[in-house]
C-alpha cells in the first residue's frame, strides 16, 4: 500500500466491469467483553451470504478426488503427496531463465456446484514444500450456459526461493474471452451478462527435483465463489460484540527503502506485515537461523521475511492474497484462507472467538477519519470492537510500531470495506473489494474458534 492513490490490477479489472456494465487451541486472551456478548455476535444479522467458501480437507476428501501418481496420506492433519510420480515435465522459470526437468503427480478434486452462481472466484491452499519441490494450483470451471473454461493456473507456489527452487508466481494472459484471470482472482469478463460460474473443479499438480524422495505435502486446497452485488454504499450495522484481541503491532514504514526488491520495500508491505503480526498472535515464531539474511540493523527483521516470502515474481508485489495465506498455513499448527465476509456482525462473531481477521479495503483520505492517508488497495487487521461498535485495527500504515493501534468509525469503516465500487481522485469509477479477508487460525480449532467460523462459512 502506498498512502497515495496508485492504480492496482484490481482497480483497473473493476474499471473494465464497470464499463462492461454502465467483485484447537486455547483462545488468546480477550481484553474486554460487552454485556450479553456470549458466543459473539448473530451470524445470520448479515442476511443472505452470496459467497460460498469450499475447501478439501479431510482423508475422506482427498481419497475422493482423481489421483494421477498421488498419493492421501492420513493422520493428525490429512493431505495429499507424491506416491509414484505420472512423469516428468519440463518447466522454464520465466524469472530466472533456467528450465529444469521436475517429476510430477496429480490430484483432482470432485466437481464442486457453487451454492451461488458466482461472478469471481479466489482459491487458495496449504502446504509444506521442502526445497527441490513445488505446487501448481488450477481452476477448470462450467459456466451458467453449460460451456466450459479452460483450466487456468491459480498460481505455482513454493515457500522457498533457493537454488533448487522456483520462483513462486502468478501467470498472466490467461483469458477465453468470457473470464480471465486477474493475479489471484478468476473472474467474469462481463457480468451484466448474466453469465456465472456455476462449477468448478481443483487441480494440484505436485512438483519434486528427479530421483529424490522429497515431496510436497498439501492439507488445505479451496476456492471462495462470489456474486457481491454492486454498491458504492452499504446498510449501516448495529454493534454487536466488542472486546479486544492483544496482537503484536508492527509498522510497514519503518522498513521504507528496504530490500526494493520486493516491492519497492517496506511502503508497499501492508499484507505481508499484517500477515506476521497475526501468524505472532497465534504464537508463530521465525528463528534467529531464518532470519539470519537480513541486515541486522534493520528493526522487525520478521516483517522483511515476511515480504520476501509472500512476493510473486509475476504480480511483482507481497499482495497476493492466496500466497500470503500460504505462508501463514507454513508455521506449524496454523492455517490459512481467503474468503469474503458479509458484515460486521461476520467480524464480531470472529472477534468474540480470538479470531483476528486481515481485511483488503481502499478509500480516499476523506472517507476514513483518522488514517491520514488514501490508497487504491491496502491491508491492516481487525482486531477489536469499541464499546459504541468502533473498529479496532492493527493499521501497518503507521508512522512507527507505537502509532499501529487505530480506531475508526464504524459506518465509514464498514462502508470502505464492504462496498464493490467507489470513485477515485480522479472521480472516476473503480473497485473496492467486497469483504475480502484473510483468515489465519489453528490447524485444531477449538469448539468456539470451529463454532465462529461455520458461522462465517470456513471449514
Amino acid at each position: 500500500m502506498s498512502r497515495v492513490e496508485q492504480p492496482s490490477r484490481r482497480a483497473l479489472l473493476a474499471a473494465a466491469v464497470a464499463a462492461a456494465a454502465v467483485a484447537g487451541g486455547a483462545i488468546p486472551a480477550v481484553a474486554q467483553s460487552a454485556p450479553g456478548a456470549g458466543d459473539g455476535a448473530d451470524p445470520d444479522r448479515a442476511g443472505a451470504r452470496p459467497v460460498d467458501y469450499h475447501a478439501w480437507t479431510t482423508y475422506g476428501d482427498w481419497r475422493a478426488g482423481a489421483v494421477r501418481g498421488a498419493r492421501p496420506v492420513a493422520g493428525t492433519r490429512p493431505g495429499v503427496v507424491i506416491g509414484a510420480p505420472a512423469g516428468t515435465t519440463d518447466y522454464t522459470d520465466p524469472h530466472t531463465g533456467t528450465t529444469a526437468a521436475w517429476e510430477y503427480a496429480t490430484w483432482t478434486s470432485p466437481v464442486h456446484r457453487l451454492t451461488v452462481p458466482s461472478t469471481e472466484v479466489i482459491a487458495s491452499w496449504n502446504a509444506h514444500t521442502p526445497a527441490g519441490t513445488w505446487i501448481q494450483v488450477e481452476l477448470k470451471g462450467t459456466y451458467s450456459d453449460g460451456t466450459d473454461t479452460p483450466w487456468y493456473v491459480m498460481g505455482r507456489w513454493a515457500s522457498g526461493d533457493g537454488e533448487q527452487d522456483i520462483r513462486r508466481t502468478s501467470v498472466d494472459d490467461q483469458s477465453d474471452g468470457r473470464s480471465s484471470i486477474w493475479t489471484d482472482t478468476f473472474s467474469v469478463d462481463d457480468a451484466s451478462t448474466g453469465l456465472r460460474l456455476v462449477s468448478y473443479r481443483l487441480r494440484l499438480t505436485l512438483h519434486r527435483r528427479p530421483g529424490t524422495r522429497a515431496t510436497p505435502t498439501v492439507w488445505r486446497l479451496g476456492a471462495m465463489g462470489s456474486d457481491i452485488p454492486d454498491r458504492f454504499t452499504v446498510p449501516a450495522s448495529a454493534p454487536g460484540h466488542a472486546g479486544e484481541l492483544r496482537v503484536p503491532r508492527y509498522s510497514q514504514e519503518i522498513h521504507k527503502g528496504q530490500y526494493p526488491e520486493y516491492d519497492n520495500g517496506g511502503e508497499a508491505w501492508c499484507s505481508p506485515t499484517s500477515s506476521q503480526m497475526i501468524v505472532e498472535y497465534w504464537g508463530g515464531r521465525l528463528t534467529k537461523e531464518q532470519l539470519a539474511w537480513v541486515d541486522p540493523s534493520y528493526a522487525d527483521p520478521q516483517v522483511c521475511h515476511a515480504a520476501r516470502y509472500t512476493y510473486d515474481h509475476q504480480y511483482a508485489g507481497c499482495g497476493n492474497w492466496p500466497f500470503n495465506a500460504a505462508y501463514a498455513a507454513t508455521f506449524e499448527g496454523l492455517q490459512g484462507v481467503v474468503t469474503r465476509l458479509g458484515s460486521l456482525a461476520d467480524l464480531e462473531t470472529l472477534i468474540a472467538a480470538g479470531i483476528p481477521a486481515i481485511t483488503s479495503q481502499s478509500f480516499l483520505e476523506e472517507e476514513l477519519t483518522g488514517a491520514g492517508y488514501g490508497t487504491s488497495g491496502h491491508l491492516m487487521t481487525v482486531i477489536g470492537f469499541t464499546a459504541d461498535g468502533d473498529v479496532i485495527a492493527n493499521d501497518p500504515a503507521s508512522d512507527d510500531n507505537d502509532a499501529v493501534r487505530r480506531v475508526y468509525r464504524r459506518r465509514e469503516w464498514e462502508n470502505i470495506w464492504l462496498r464493490t465500487k467507489r470513485y477515485n481522485a480522479s472521480g472516476k469509477v473503480v473497485s473496492g473489494t467486497g469483504g475480502v479477508c484473510y483468515l489465519y487460525f489453528p490447524a485444531r480449532p477449538g469448539p468456539l474458534q470451529r463454532k465462529a467460523l461455520a458461522a462465517v462459512g470456513v471449514r
